[in-house]
């Protein structure tokens, strides 16, 4: 066990074993190479008994002994679970979990909504455990202890606790072992081994041929025995008699003992949560102390940060101030020259603008002329840097507006008065806007330079 496990195993944890017609419960206390059973109760007949009854007598039991903040680890019947392991060569972590959804379908019987499932890589092995129960079996236990008023982390299987059990003080063997597990309608067969990192099944009560089995499936010698489940375990140094190493009770409850050990440092535990995230309780208060110190630290992060943002600005605000007061007298200069930089540009322009006025003018003269052919005749002409009015005759005056409006020089032109027949044509009165003008427009003043 190395020392950083070892400083790692620090927690109190609250097992609960679901039995037939009986809730096994252990409460343990892990501080470092040490495990006290501080703890234990059974529950009877929990099924035909109101859940606020016995959960009322289990939760004064909690307090008692001063674990009534403690979440509870519950462990599933064996026959409600099914385990699977899942061979994922060459897969890294970051692509676990896509690759064992792919495969999860072909694990069970169900449609993909019917079941609840959790997986976890076997330490650092290509295996990943996998436990899969139906969503009416965890939802029921759910039910029946939220009722009762027990607070629940965790719903596990037997594979993962024990798997997780026997490593939090210790080492299995390393040649690989396989134990039985009697339970009331079935036998549990649990194993490790090199070929195969773990190995969980259920057998009719006929233990022979479950062991003959399972050590063909974990490739161990024929000859090799069951070792006691018990004697894997961490030997807890204070205990009650029920869970007395020399007592032979202590057997009956190794698994509730088990399930409490990996509920008391689940960070070093296998992870087989099959209970949704969102009906998770917290657990031990002491898990908090760690959020609460990386908060505090988190806040004085952030607080040192806006102080020092706040320094940084007015630093930087100061030098600012002090480069626009060096650069200020050449900025008005800069800026007494633009102004007199766009005054000429608009003397220059009106001056410019001026001069082309006559030939503006001269231009509009000789485009009336072109457009009002002879025998046709121009009587009176106004004109002005935007409109243009003209009196005259004409053989078919009605076409002069569309010749007016093709011309690059005039537009919307339209009739003042209406057409009137005269002895040698049509007298006509028309107004029309000029296109192009003498005055262009004054140029952007440019931007002056401000404090």
């Amino acid at each position: 066990m190395s020392a950083l496990r070892q400083w790692l195993a620090f927690g109190t944890g609250v097992g609960i074993e679901v039995c037939e017609q009986e809730l096994k419960v252990t409460i343990v206390r892990v501080r470092r190479s040490a495990v006290a059973v501080i703890g234990a109760a059974t529950v009877t007949d929990y099924k035909n008994r109101p859940a606020a009854e016995w959960g009322a007598e289990l939760a004064n039991f909690l307090r008692q002994v001063g674990t009534a903040h403690i979440a509870a680890t519950v462990l599933l019947p064996r026959r409600d679970v099914i385990v699977r392991s899942v061979l994922v060569p060459g897969v890294s972590d970051r692509d676990l979990e896509p690759a064992v959804r792919l495969q999860i379908d072909s694990l069970h019987p169900f449609s993909e909504d019917e079941v609840y499932f959790s997986w976890a890589r076997i330490d650092k092995t290509p295996s990943v455990l996998v436990g899969i129960a139906r969503h009416e079996i965890v939802d029921q236990f759910s039910s029946l202890f939220a009722e009762a008023g027990i607070k629940v982390a965790a719903f596990t299987f037997s594979a993962a606790a024990i798997y997780s059990a026997v490593r939090l003080l210790g080492k299995p063997p390393a040649d690989g072992f396989v134990v039985l597990l009697e339970g009331e309608r079935e036998i549990e067969v649990y194993g490790e081994s090199p070929a195969r990192p773990v190995f969980s099944a259920t057998f009719p009560p006929a233990g022979s041929r479950a062991l003959s089995l399972a050590k063909s499936e974990l490739r161990l010698e024929p000859e090799a025995e069951p070792v006691s489940f018990a004697g894997l375990l961490p030997k807890p140094s204070v205990s009650p008699a029920s869970h007395d190493p020399e007592n032979p009770e202590f057997v009956r409850n190794a698994m509730p003992y088990a399930t409490a050990l990996a509920g008391a440092c689940p960070w070093l535990s296998l992870d087989g949560n099959l209970l949704p995230v969102e009906q998770r309780r917290a657990s031990s208060r002491v898990r908090l102390i760690p959020t609460f110190a990386l908060g505090t630290i988190l806040a004085l992060l952030l607080v040192a940060l806006a102080l020092q943002s706040r320094w940084a600005d007015g630093r930087y605000l100061g030098l600012l101030q002090h480069e626009i007061r060096r650069y200020e007298p050449q900025a008005r200069k800069v800026n007494t020259l633009d102004k007199a930089i766009a005054d000429t540009r608009n003397r220059t322009q009106s001056l410019d603008d001026f001069r082309r006025r006559a030939k503006y003018d001269m231009d509009a003269l000789a485009e009336i002329t072109k457009l009002i052919r002879p025998p046709g005749w121009v009587g009176n002409l106004d004109m002005d840097r935007q409109n243009i009015q003209i009196a005259g005759e004409a053989d078919q005056a009605a076409g002069l507006l569309k010749s007016l409006d093709n011309s690059p020089l005039f537009e919307r032109s339209e009739f003042t008065m209406p057409i009137t027949r005269t002895p040698s044509g049509e007298a006509f009165r028309i107004r029309a806007v000029r296109t192009v003008t003498n005055v262009a427009p004054p140029p952007a003043t440019p931007g002056v330079v401000k404090k």
